[in-house]
């Protein structure tokens, strides 16, 4: 008797079990297995710039209620972001420089502000996001054709160093230790604001998709039926420049330089790049791409390297198994290369 009832309930259960699968499949088609997907595009600009969005949905309303909460997304750092809306919580706490107050900020702001500090570390300052003071120079030059004095230089370099930065992470407050200091997420900011933007579309059911904000690129799954997102980058062969392309799932790809956005004054070109060691545009004509596990390590890290330079570029970049990096130079007309080694294009 013991033995039949053991036998027969894995039988009854198995019967069960198949019964409610099928009422589930039944009752839930859109997540029946072998859903076609199609290819949805947006743009929309913010931050200063075009961030294009290319997702794969089961139809037109699931795509458009995914982009439009990744755009609300995108929007609200920039609210918080931005060294251009004089009511930004950056801003605002920028304000609170040199009074000795610890400011609570937001989760997205000391996520960031912290990241930032941390890469400044790494990088010994070539990465700094207390650089306003600098940047507020440059725009004026960039408008007046005319570089800042070394007084100006020199004034505003006494409010510049990642290490005037406290940060108490169990309080979640920033302390900005020295008078007319001012954050600066440009190198950052578009990183960050890309990696949250593909959160909410996983949020919102997308598995497939890339974002897109001016040199940061973030992808999620393979599109359907391929190996992975291409991703066109700009690469030297034999002296010249040539176009080849990655294929890449779940990762960051970031690109900085000034091979072509750059400023000719007094007989020199500068790059929109600050050397947080000078205090003025980059000289050396490169360009630097970067891929990281997310957008906000890319971003920065792509910035950081284009000041250090490709030698200790590299150097960085080995200890950072999670990262690979391409840098182009060009001098005399000349271009040269140099990449690491798990840096490989199809």
């Amino acid at each position: 008797m013991n033995r039949d009832r053991i036998s027969h309930f894995p039988q009854i259960t198995f019967k069960i079990y198949s019964a409610l699968i099928i009422l589930l499949y039944l009752a839930l088609p859109k997540l029946s297995f072998g859903q076609s997907l199609d290819r949805y595009e947006y743009s929309q600009v913010h931050m200063g710039t075009d961030f294009q969005i290319i997702l794969y949905a089961p139809d037109s309303l699931v795509a458009q209620t995914a982009s439009d909460a990744a755009y609300e997304r995108i929007k609200e750092l920039d609210q918080i972001l931005s060294d251009y809306q004089e009511d930004s919580e950056l801003n605002r706490l920028s304000s609170s420089s040199g009074s000795g107050k610890a400011v609570p900020v937001s989760d997205p702001l000391f996520y960031v502000i912290n990241k930032a500090v941390n890469a400044s570390e790494l990088t010994d300052g070539a990465f700094d996001m207390t650089i306003g003071p600098f940047v507020k120079l440059w725009r004026i030059t960039r408008r007046t054709q005319r570089l800042p004095s070394v007084d100006k230089i020199n004034k505003a370099s006494e409010s510049v160093g990642y290490n005037y930065i406290e940060l108490d992470e169990s309080r979640q407050t920033v302390k900005l230790q020295e008078e007319r200091m001012q954050l600066d997420a440009g190198g950052i900011g578009k990183g960050y604001a890309v990696d949250e933007a593909l959160a909410i579309l996983r949020d919102n059911n997308i598995s497939s998709a890339l974002i897109k904000g001016g040199g940061d690129i973030v992808v999620s799954n393979a599109p359907p039926n391929k190996k992975g997102w291409t991703i066109e980058v700009g690469m030297i062969e034999d002296g010249k420049q040539i176009s080849n392309s990655l294929t890449i799932c779940d990762k960051a790809i970031s690109t900085s330089g000034d091979l072509f956005q750059y400023v000719e004054l007094d007989g020199a070109r500068y790059s929109h790049i600050i050397n947080p060691q000078t205090g003025l545009g980059l000289t050396n004509q490169s360009k630097v791409t970067v891929i990281a596990p997310d957008g906000i390590t890319a971003d920065s890290y792509s910035s950081a390297i284009s000041v250090m330079g490709p030698e200790k570029g590299i150097n960085v970049v080995h200890q950072r198994p999670e990262m690979e990096f391409y840098f182009i130079s060009k001098n005399n007309g000349k271009y040269k290369s140099w990449q690491s080694s798990g840096f490989k294009t199809e």
